[in-house]
């Protein structure tokens, strides 16, 4: 299902309008974003839960010419679903 399709199909269940569905998504993933660039988790029940992690500065090897690069840090965002969306998944509802 792509964005599209998924804004449809919350508009249609919660009878309101797409710019409304659209405006919400915006929200929650804007607010998501500043509170993992705070490096603290973000919990949903029955949803599950986004979790910053921060990955160090490394070094790597570019493969075409052989040089070494310095990689900065940064954060990476897991997601770990809740054992109820797990269950509804595995059930197939």
């Amino acid at each position: 299902m792509d964005s599209k399709k998924f804004i449809e199909e919350l508009s249609s269940r919660l009878d309101i309008s797409q710019a409304s569905v659209t405006s919400m998504i915006d929200l929650m993933v804007n607010e998501i974003g500043s509170v993992a660039a705070n490096m603290d988790s973000v919990v949903i029940p029955g949803f599950g839960t986004f979790e910053p992690r921060l990955r160090q500065e490394r070094l790597a090897v570019h493969p075409a010419s052989g040089k070494k690069l310095l990689v900065p840090p940064r954060i990476n965002l897991y997601f770990k679903q809740s054992p109820v969306l797990k269950q509804k998944i595995n059930n197939g509802k």
